[in-house]
Formats: structure tokens, C-alpha cells, sequence
């Protein structure tokens, strides 16, 4: 039988206790903590697959027989988003951070942006996505300036009002930014984030699921390459193939929710494939973490606990599930509405592997060699070092 793999990446379910965390402001936050605080938070299956057996997780008793194997995995590259994560998690380590702007967008390069576009630019600053619509949004639909921010991460964000700027010439836009931020290093941020919302005013606008990201290439090989290259599958859900620009990947599955997400992932264990399918689970981050929404991402979780015990069922011999996040998102941090530099839970399911407590991984990139290995596919290229021996 061909062998699968499932990775799912609960997107910013980070586990807390960074080493570094001091360093980037970041010093006691903990996803996971947070959530278990909640009235809204009940998730059996987690639970039996051993979430709470993992490593520093001291606030709530593990099972005595979990079902999967379990680690907590530290991050090694220079970042605490969504690009840096799932590169690493794929074998590429990023010692250097991607560029910031916490003052926002030099003069210089707004005009040379807004010649590019034919459209004037306002805000250039780091903003809440919710807050800049509502202080900006009015503004834009009188003038048609769009809306450009930024925030801790490596990102350049233009949010446009749907009627005004229809998504698809939002994302025409937004090509044209990644062009110009990318002629320069020292300019070339991880995404170019395309923010469309509605409304009729400052109070009710909104953003819509029609968001797109525009990814900086990887600056190597990963493990979607090394897949594909082996002539296996490598099948995207979600934001995957936007975070990895689509190189190395076979299939795009396009998601606008976690429930789309969890659906695609349930529906692929019915099909015959043989390789990766990688699926992000985006809400967690933008509806729920980035809001400070200790109860709404509570129960985010919860309805993905019952989602998982299907994905279970349907899983065959010689498949893998792995469950694992790119970073955190600490929704009872309030002193900013960034991520969060923490450590990740690694759950490590198959019907045909006993469990083991695997301790700490020392970089999120023994995930990638572990599934490249897995599938028989030489993995020498990436960082980072298998666990399957572990496994078996």
C-alpha cells in the first residue's frame, strides 16, 4: 500500500516556554495555557493522542496510554510567523530574520511602490488589520488610496473595500508590490498580504475570507521538493501553496476556513494518493489569536477535536498523521497583537506505530526529514535530523 502522510499545521497553537522568548518580547506567553483557561475548551481526542503528556505542558494531567507519539519542538530559525514556521517545519532554517518595518514603510520606497500601483498609499504603519480598516476605510472609499500596514512580522498588508478594488485586481496589486519589495533584500518581506473587506462604514466594515498571500521564494529546497522531485504527491490545503509561493507543490486545495480545511483533509484520506498533503488550519491565527479571543479560539479547537476523531476513522494502515504549529499566538497576551515566540506541540499518529514520548526536537525541521524519510525519499539536503527510528 502506498504510504500518506497528513500534516496539519493548527496554525499559531504554540505550547509556551521558548528558551528565547525574553528575546523577543515574549516572556511567559503560552497558546495552549491559554486556551486550557477556557470554559470553551474541551478536546478528548487531542487529549488521547497525548497533547498533555507533552514536555513542560504542567497545568493539566496527560493520559496513561496515549495513542501517538509526542514531542515538543523548538524553533531555531530568526522569526515567529507563518513563513519562517512552515519553511522550517520543511527542512529550511532561517538564521537571519526576514526584514521588519515597526516604524513602517520608508518614504523612498512608499513612492516608488505607489508609482508602481498608480494609486496613492495610506496608513504605513503597524496596525491591527480590523483597526486600520476602521480608521482608514472611509477614507479609502472617498479617495481610492489604498491601505497599506505592516506589523511585527515580515509583512507588507494592503486592504482594499471589495466594491472599490474587486479581489482579483487586489491581487493584481498585490503581485505588483511583491515585484517591487523583492528587487531589494533589504526590502523583500516574507508576504504581501491582500486584505479585502466590506461594509458601509467605519463601524460595520469587515474582513472577508478573500484574503491572499504572496510569498517570498524559499531560498532552498525543501521537503515539497524533495517529494515531488521523487515523483510523489504533494498536495496543498490552504495557505500552503500561498506560504511556499507553490513551489514543490503537486495539488492545490484552496480553503477559506478551518472547517473547508478539516472537510479537504477528510476527503483526501478517501483518496488514493501517495506523498504529502499538508494542510493549514488559518483561523486559529487570524480569527482567533491576532483578536486576543481566549474563548473564540477555545472553542475553534474544540470543533477541530471533533473534525479529528473523523480524519481518524478514515485513516488507513501505513498512513501518518502529524499535528503540529507554526508558532503561537498567546490570545491572553494583550501587550501587543502579535504572534508569539513559543515552542510546538508535535503529535505523531499511526495505526501501525506504537506511541513514544520523543522529548524535545531542538528545530521544527525534524518534522520535514522525519516525513521525507517516511516516505523513502532522501532527505541529506535539509536541516535538521529524522525521528522515525525513534518511532519504530
Amino acid at each position: 500500500m502506498d504510504k500518506r502522510v497528513f500534516l496539519i499545521i493548527c496554525d499559531s497553537m504554540g505550547i509556551g516556554k521558548a528558551p528565547d522568548a525574553e528575546a523577543f518580547g515574549d516572556a511567559g506567553t503560552d497558546t495552549l495555557k491559554a486556551l486550557n483557561s477556557s470554559p470553551e475548551f474541551d478536546v478528548p481526542v487531542l487529549e488521547s493522542l497525548g497533547l498533555f503528556n507533552i514536555e513542560g505542558v504542567d497545568y493539566r494531567e496527560g493520559t496513561d496510554r496515549p495513542l501517538a507519539s509526542y514531542a515538543r519542538a523548538e524553533e531555531r530559525s530568526m522569526g515567529k510567523d507563518s513563513t519562517i514556521g512552515h519553511w522550517e517545519i520543511s527542512g529550511i532554517i532561517s538564521e537571519e530574520p526576514l526584514p521588519t518595518f515597526p516604524d513602517g514603510f520608508p518614504e523612498e520606497l512608499v513612492k516608488k511602490l505607489e508609482d508602481a500601483l498608480g494609486r496613492k498609499l495610506v496608513c504605513n504603519l503597524p496596525y491591527s488589520g480590523t483597526d486600520a480598516i476602521r480608521d482608514y476605510g472611509e477614507h479609502h472609499l472617498m479617495t481610492g488610496d489604498l491601505i497599506a500596514y505592516t506589523s511585527a512580522d515580515s509583512v507588507f498588508q494592503i486592504a482594499a473595500h471589495e466594491s472599490l478594488v474587486p479581489p482579483e485586481e487586489l491581487y493584481r496589486l498585490c503581485r505588483i508590490c511583491r515585484d517591487t519589495l523583492d528587487r531589494d533584500p533589504r526590502t523583500a518581506v516574507g508576504r504581501v498580504i491582500a486584505r479585502p473587506f466590506v461594509g458601509q462604514s467605519a463601524g460595520e466594515f469587515r474582513r472577508t475570507a478573500n484574503r491572499h498571500d504572496f510569498s517570498l521564494s524559499p531560498p532552498k529546497r525543501s521537503m515539497l521538493d524533495l517529494i515531488k522531485g521523487a515523483g510523489l504527491d504533494t498536495i496543498s490545503v490552504g495557505k500552503i501553496w500561498d506560504l511556499f509561493a507553490g513551489i514543490g507543490i503537486s495539488e492545490a486545495i484552496s480553503t477559506k476556513s478551518n472547517d473547508e480545511g478539516m472537510r479537504a483533509a477528510c476527503e483526501l484520506a478517501g483518496r488514493d494518493f501517495h506523498g504529502l498533503a499538508f494542510i493549514n488550519l488559518v483561523e486559529f491565527d487570524t480569527v482567533y489569536g491576532h483578536r486576543r479571543d481566549t474563548d473564540g479560539y477555545a472553542a475553534a479547537v474544540t470543533v477541530f477535536d471533533r473534525q479529528l476523531k473523523e480524519l481518524l476513522e478514515r485513516l488507513r494502515d501505513g498512513d501518518m498523521l502529524i499535528i503540529t504549529a507554526d508558532h503561537g499566538c498567546d490570545p491572553s497576551f494583550t501587550l501587543t497583537t502579535d504572534h508569539t515566540r513559543e515552542c510546538v506541540p508535535v503529535l505523531i499518529y499511526s495505526k501501525t506505530i506504537a506511541s513514544n514520548d520523543l522529548g524535545i526536537l531542538h528545530s521544527f525541521a525534524d518534522i520535514g526529514c522525519t516525513v521525507c524519510d517516511y516516505l523513502g525519499v532522501p532527505y541529506n539536503e535539509l536541516e535538521g535530523a529524522s525521528f522515525l527510528d525513534r518511532l519504530t
